[in-house]
């Protein structure tokens, strides 16, 4: 036997017993580098016997003892199920959920997930991390947790986001450019798009638990960190500058209205109404503080003022229906009202489209109106039941939002002519029946000709749906309630990007995508509130409220957003085709095809709104994505990118073995025979040379004492060991009673189909003389590699290729 074993120490051999070897194995394992850690990769499953349990006299280094036939595994050294004893079996989940964590108990003893499990090694579970949920977070914080249901933490954010400026400023002007057949389709596919979208996100917030983060977290653990990181650093930016850019337009709303009701207002401190720069600057900074310390005071007091907001926002909007019944003064009715009237609606039905404008045109500016479908899932970590709150909360937002956008159109096209003079006396002499329509010396006041123009002294129509942004103010009963209906739309939608723009970076932060960014992964207060994000979004709107001017940047912003929703429905399909076995969503009225289809519609409205911003966001993606891709952070989140490898992988492997071999295509595909590769480095860097990288590389080991050696710890520690001196190859190892039939059961089993060795590589047998049984070992693998049809190459170098001693000596000094 000591021949034999002998034989394995030679530069051809593949690793033996012995006590030596077995020092080799341990140096093998700590030689990982500090930056990977050896992971266990087994779950554990059934208990064994209590006597069992009880008796460790047979615990060896590697974490196994055996009892007769029975192999078992202490799982202090995995990390899985830390400090209990299991057999060797299939995982289930029953043996690591507890009975506590099933419906109404759940809160008080909630099953810890298999990433709290292998969170940190050797560490045990305490009770009170496994109770603090999914965040493992054990400190004891003081104040009242706020969970949001799904009308509270979804409906109503939505409705918000959705009813926003323009429905208030650009719905009127649709109806007017596209009439009511057209402009009611662009409303419908607007929504289509938002419909798709949010069935695909419904998918992936139900396909496991969500946690704080909401696009960012879906994207990223649906895609991977690639497109997670690249849109979860967008879209923060993107909501950070959409808060500026919601303040500027309410500040030069209220502007407008002092303008208008306040007699003799003379601005704050700029008295040109044409340049208020400054005063834009004053109101739209204050604001942002109060809105900052409304977010810093807590969830529940930002869900109160949302809650307001939204009830100003419905009376605006009742406003707006009653006063399209009552009868208006003749300066209203000049610039363009007129009741409600068949005839109006006639002259509505077909589009009446400017110079510069078409149907993709008007719906490139108005798709924006219908992007806050992500208000409430971006508040995913505070809300009691994501997976239902956000499909049901979201989707009836949606079904809310597109009736009462069609009603309202509907009403704008019966009530109101597309172009107006204004003119209040045009409009009383036309009304005047006694005086005959030639006598009467003025232009009628819907009138908007070149020739009408020419009698107004050049004077062109400022009013009608075309031209006036307030015609929805000129209908409604008040007026002042259309402002302020702006405002709840404005502010709502500024507070729901300070809120959500800041969890977002948490989330990011949390998980270490970017160098440095984990100073905003800490949460205050009960709620996780991240403080630290409202401060850094704060002083960027800040700054860009100090600028003013963002009408170049909002396209981009837009652009942002769809990319987003590009993404969550591209998610949808990518796991779905890939047949991903994580990829099991309880929301079953999803379809991977129209998820691609929504995903070629985001597209196609991204280059609708700009086609050069549409490019420049996705080379800001590609940048991130490759900056991130290259970086490799540590992140193993089961993607379906990480399946569509395996799938590739497979097919690639299917496909090569149909595939007939010809002479050109030949490559060598090594069989290295040589034990430990960290023992035999100049044998494995010599295949190495030869495959260059772009061939077959597996290098063998047999172990001729089974159950001398943990397999699974050494496969993967070999394999680091292999990626980190930058060798593309895989390692094997089998168990066997010698080395001669152990080599054998490498050359017939290793490799797949056509992905197999053809060629085998060894050591030179320097010892011959005195290891003649081993000679004869040796000899015998050589004609069983002939026999099998296997190339032979044999490698002599002077000094020998065993460097087991040297690798010894570097790990004990």
């Amino acid at each position: 036997v000591n021949k034999k074993m002998g034989l394995e120490d030679e530069e051809h051999g593949s690793g033996g017993g012995g006590g030596e070897e077995a020092e080799m194995t341990k140096s093998l394992i700590n030689q990982t580098s500090a930056n990977k850690k050896v992971k266990a990769a087994r779950f554990q499953v059934a208990q064994v016997d209590k006597d069992e349990e009880e008796s460790d006299q047979h615990q060896e280094e590697n974490g196994y003892s055996h009892h007769g036939q029975d192999t078992v595994q202490f799982t202090q050294y995995a990390k899985s199920l830390r400090y209990y004893l299991t057999r060797e079996a299939l995982p289930a989940e029953s043996n690591y959920r507890n009975l506590l964590s099933f419906g109404r108990n759940s809160l008080k003893g909630q099953r810890p997930t298999v990433e709290q499990l292998r969170d940190e090694e050797g560490k045990p579970l305490k009770k009170d991390s496994l109770e603090e949920g999914m965040d493992g977070d054990s400190r004891k914080v003081k104040g009242k947790v706020v969970k949001f249901g799904w009308i509270e933490g979804v409906y109503m954010r939505c409705l918000l986001n959705i009813w926003g400026v323009m429905l208030f400023l650009r719905l009127t002007w649709v109806m007017g450019q596209c009439g009511i057949i057209q402009g009611l389709l662009v409303l419908t596919v607007c929504n289509m798009v938002t419909v798709i979208t949010t069935v695909s996100m419904s998918a992936v917030c139900t396909n496991g638990q969500i946690k704080g983060g909401g696009v960012y977290f879906m994207i990223s653990r649906a895609l991977g960190p690639e497109f997670g990181g690249a849109i979860g650093l967008m879209f923060t930016l993107a909501n950070s500058i959409a808060v500026a850019m919601y303040i500027i337009g309410f500040a030069e709303s209220l502007l407008d209205m002092l303008q208008e009701y306040v007699p003799g207002w003379g601005g704050i401190v700029d008295a040109d109404f044409a340049f208020r720069l400054n005063d834009v600057r004053i109101i739209g900074s204050a604001t942002l503080v109060l809105i900052l310390v409304l977010a810093i005071v807590g969830m529940d007091w930002v869900t109160r003022v949302q809650k307001a907001l939204l009830v100003l926002l419905m009376f605006s909007q009742l406003d707006f229906l009653v006063g399209s019944f009552l009868p208006k003064s003749d300066a209203d009715m000049a610039k363009g009202f007129t009741g409600w009237s068949v005839q109006t609606a006639t002259d509505n039905v077909y589009p009446s489209y400017q110079e510069d404008q078409s149907f993709f045109s008007v719906f490139a500016v108005f798709f924006p109106a219908v992007t806050g479908i992500v208000a409430g899932a971006n508040l995913s970590g505070d809300l009691k039941d994501p997976a239902v709150a956000i499909p049901k909360g979201t989707l009836l937002a949606i079904a809310t939002t597109y009736v009462t956008y069609i009603f309202y159109g509907v009403v704008t096209s019966f009530t109101y002519v597309t172009t107006a003079s204004g003119n209040a006396e045009e409009y009383a002499i036309w009304q005047n029946m006694s005086i005959p329509d030639e006598d009467k010396g003025v232009p009628r006041w819907d009138d908007c000709s070149v020739e009408a123009a020419l009698m107004r002294n050049g004077t062109d129509c400022r009013y009608g749906t075309l031209n006036d942004q307030q015609s929805m103010a000129v209908i409604s009963y008040t007026g002042y309630l259309i402002y302020g209906g702006c405002f709840a739309a404005t502010i709502s939608s500024a507070i729901a990007s300070l809120v959500g723009a800041p969890r977002v970076l948490q989330a990011l932060a949390k998980d270490k995508l970017y160098p440095k960014i984990e100073f905003f992964a800490p949460g205050f207060g009960a709620n996780n509130d991240p403080v630290r994000g409202y401060v850094l979004v704060f002083f960027v709107s800040l700054g860009c409220i100090i600028i003013g001017e963002l009408n170049m940047v909002s396209s981009l912003l837009s652009n942002f957003f769809v990319a987003a929703y590009a993404l969550i429905n591209f998610s949808v399909f990518h796991a779905s085709i890939t047949k991903s076995p994580g990829w099991r969503p309880s929301f079953k009225y999803y379809n991977p095809w129209v998820s691609l289809v929504g995903t070629l519609l985001c597209v196609g409205v991204m280059f609708m709104m700009d086609w050069m911003t549409a490019l420049l966001t996705f080379l800001i993606i590609a940048i991130l994505y490759l900056y991130i891709f290259y970086r490799k952070p540590e992140a193993n989140w089961g993607s379906s990118a990480q399946a569509q490898v395996f799938v590739s992988a497979l097919k690639g492997l299917q496909n090569l073995t149909e595939t007939q071999d010809h002479v050109k295509n030949y490559r060598p595909k090594l069989l290295v025979l040589c034990g430990n590769p960290a023992q035999r480095p100049p044998l494995v860097d010599f295949a190495n040379l030869i495959t260059k990288k772009l061939s077959l590389l597996i290098c063998a080991h047999v172990v001729t004492e089974p159950g001398s050696k943990n397999l699974a710890i050494l496969k993967e520690s070999t394999q680091n060991w292999l990626n980190d001196h930058k060798i593309k190859g895989f390692y094997t190892v089998v168990e066997s009673g010698s080395w001669e039939e152990g080599a054998k059961s490498c050359m017939t089993l290793a490799g797949l189909g056509k992905l197999s060795p053809n060629t085998i590589l060894m050591g030179f047998k320097s010892d011959w003389i005195n290891d003649i049984s081993g000679l004869q070992e040796y000899f015998n693998v050589l004609y069983t590699a002939f026999d099998h049809n296997l190339g032979i190459a044999i490698l002599r170098v002077k000094g020998g290729l065993d460097f087991s001693e040297h690798v010894t000596a570097e790990e004990t000094a």
